[in-house]
């Protein structure tokens, strides 16, 4: 009998990293592409004609690619029951997968756009790469809901992972690698004289990467294949499949319906500032919160989104390259740590005190702050000829991340609890921040130029 139960723990601990590594491996597929071509730039910007105005362009692409989650949301909201979730999500992830196989292919290729030598592949395909990635803000959270609770924080790991997998790969190609050369110049004073004076002139050559943005491009669609896989796996394999709520007998669902109703009633003394009379509830999810609350909630949740998502990745090149190569790709790469590490930590540590939510998102935004007021001064900024500048900042960006990224996925779980529409609803809002915090910073960098990157290699600071 013992052996009997031993076995049976086994097969659910199988069962269980199973659905845990699937459901990872799904959430990777989330926004790997649009993280892929962040960490590319400096391998992709010197060949194209738009330069360094390429992030400001994809930070516009991305937002318009909210057209997707605009379309799943209203749907939801006017005609549910209607959209096959699982449908949209097979046609995302497939045409994730050929956009970046393509990109492999033309991403260089140019076309005259009213005179001007265009990158239109390049954008082209990074609008079909957005509206996949965006879209999968609506669609893949919800469809999470058939699976136990935990299983999205492990979702939220693997969507983590989708910045961190790039960035490394990144660091193995050897992205934006600069040595500075001497350049020295002779010139002649007058023609039939020896006097002469010496110009010392260093020039910043980019060192080849060790494999070619084609190949990294090949990574990002293998990258979708797998997120197909374990989408399908997730769907048809008979193990995953009784980790879903519907599968298990009415009893049984009953009985967790009722632990979740006990929950709800006991959060007021989780949360001493909900409401305890049920007039002054919202009808929104199980009614758990009030309609302030509620707002509270989703203006923390568009405005971290904002900040990770659009207004600090628009200048961290700004913020970090002043202090060199090696800070900005040391900045990058922690930050994208910092995001399945605040993951994590919420599997272990999900403390959903609307109190501590506040807190941590003023940290990440002081913290923030200050990475922009780094950009602003760059190519001269605090400290820029110490190696402690470079410290802090690589230290404010881990932080930024750690702090906002922990603050996103509490209340990704909290909006579990309170149903499939909220989920939805979860998604929309992390697209509209997103979309605000782009809007923001398109003029303020392409337009009225208030960020500039100097030369790193002559750029003088006092």
């Amino acid at each position: 009998m013992t052996l009997g139960n031993t076995t049976v723990k086994q097969t659910i601990s199988t069962m269980s990293l199973l659905t845990h590594l699937l459901a990872c491996l799904f959430g990777t597929g989330s926004w790997v592409s649009v993280n892929g071509l962040w960490v590319e730039l400096p391998l992709i910007v010197p060949h194209i004609p738009e330069s360094w105005y390429l992030p400001s362009y994809l930070s516009i692409l991305i937002q318009m690619a909210n057209i997707g989650p605009l379309f799943i949301t209203l749907m939801h909201r006017f005609h549910p029951g209607v959209l096959n979730e699982t449908a949209v999500i097979y046609v995302i992830i497939s045409l994730g997968t050929v956009a970046s196989f393509l990109l492999g292919f033309f991403w260089k290729d140019t076309a005259v756009v009213a005179g001007v030598p265009r990158s239109v592949a390049l954008l082209a395909l990074t609008f079909f790469l957005a509206t996949v990635d965006c879209t999968s803000s609506v669609t893949f959270l919800p469809f999470m809901m058939r699976l136990k609770p935990q299983y999205l924080t492990t979702y939220y790991i693997g969507e983590g992972v989708s910045g961190l997998l790039p960035a490394l790969v990144a660091l193995i190609q050897g992205v934006g690698v600069v040595h500075c050369t001497n350049n020295t110049q002779f010139w002649n004073h007058t023609l039939n004289s020896y006097n002469s004076s010496v110009t010392f002139d260093l020039q910043a050559q980019y060192q080849p990467a060790n494999f070619s943005t084609e190949v990294f491009f090949f990574f990002l669609s293998a990258m979708m294949l797998v997120c197909l896989a374990a989408f399908l796996l997730l769907n048809y394999h008979p193990d995953v499949a009784r980790e879903h709520p519907s599968s298990r007998s009415t009893n049984r669902v009953k009985e967790r319906s009722q632990k979740n109703r006990k929950w709800v009633e006991e959060k007021p003394m989780m949360e001493p500032s909900r409401p305890e009379n049920h007039k002054h509830r919202s009808s929104f999810g199980t009614g758990a919160y009030s309609w302030m609350q509620v707002f509270y909630i989703f203006a923390i949740l568009a405005w971290a989104n904002a900040l990770t998502n659009a207004v600090l990745p628009s200048v961290q090149s700004y913020s970090c390259m002043p202090y060199g190569n090696k800070v900005y790709h040391l900045s990058a790469t922690m930050a994208a740590v910092s995001n399945p590490l605040a993951c994590f930590i919420a599997m272990f540590l999900p403390i959903r005190s609307l109190l501590l939510m506040g807190a941590l998102s003023v940290i990440g935004s002081a913290v923030g702050a200050y990475i922009m007021g780094m950009a602003a001064l760059s190519p001269c900024p605090l400290l820029v000829h110490e190696t402690s500048g470079g410290v802090i900042i690589v230290f404010a960006w881990i932080v930024c991340v750690l702090t906002l990224s922990y603050v996103k996925v509490i209340i990704g779980v909290i909006l579990r609890d309170e149903g499939h529409s909220a989920l939805v609803w979860c998604g929309a809002v992390v697209q509209l921040g997103s979309l605000l915090g782009a809007a923001t910073m398109f003029p303020l960098v392409s337009v009225y130029s208030y960020f500039s990157s100097g030369d790193p290699c002559n750029t003088k600071c006092p």
